[in-house]
């Protein structure tokens, strides 16, 4: 296996690895809060989450998946790096992030708010499993690339 794809594919899990703990709990624990609660604190993680570090894993897997793709050429590389670049970069910018804008206008005091939150809780996440699996699937395809 190429250095490259291998560094590819464990960047690729590294960042599905940090959009699984949504999925696995984080999301759960929100929603066991108070509905305003767990507005204020998603609100505040996502101001947090766009960081350096953070958008360097999300991001630097994507480049580097385009290099793989090309450099490799073969039908398991190029379906690795679609599926990063569709599910963890593009249900990221296409989905999450819309939410995630929408999220931040929201007022706790509004008599809205708990159906808000209720309802981007339930799309956020289900738009995060997906983008977790396709970051998990293109790693694999990119260990398989390299095999």
């Amino acid at each position: 296996m190429s250095t490259l794809t291998l560094a590819t594919a464990l960047l690729c899990m590294l960042a599905s690895g940090a959009l699984f703990a949504f999925s696995a709990f984080v999301m759960g624990a929100l929603d066991r809060l108070a509905p305003e609660h767990g507005l204020l604190a998603m609100q505040s993680i996502n101001r947090r989450a766009v960081t350096r570090a953070f958008m360097t894993a999300l991001f630097a897997p994507a480049a580097l998946c385009v290099a793989v793709a090309i450099g490799d050429g073969s039908a398991v590389a190029i379906a690795g790096a679609a599926l990063y670049l569709l599910g963890p970069i593009g249900t990221t910018i296409a989905g999450n992030v819309p939410l995630n804008d929408a999220l931040a206008r929201i007022e706790p005091a509004d008599p809205q708010a708990e159906r808000l939150w209720r309802d981007y809780s339930r799309r956020w996440t289900a738009l995060n499993h997906l983008r977790t699996a396709l970051g998990i699937a293109a790693a694999a395809l990119l260990v398989a690339a390299g095999a």
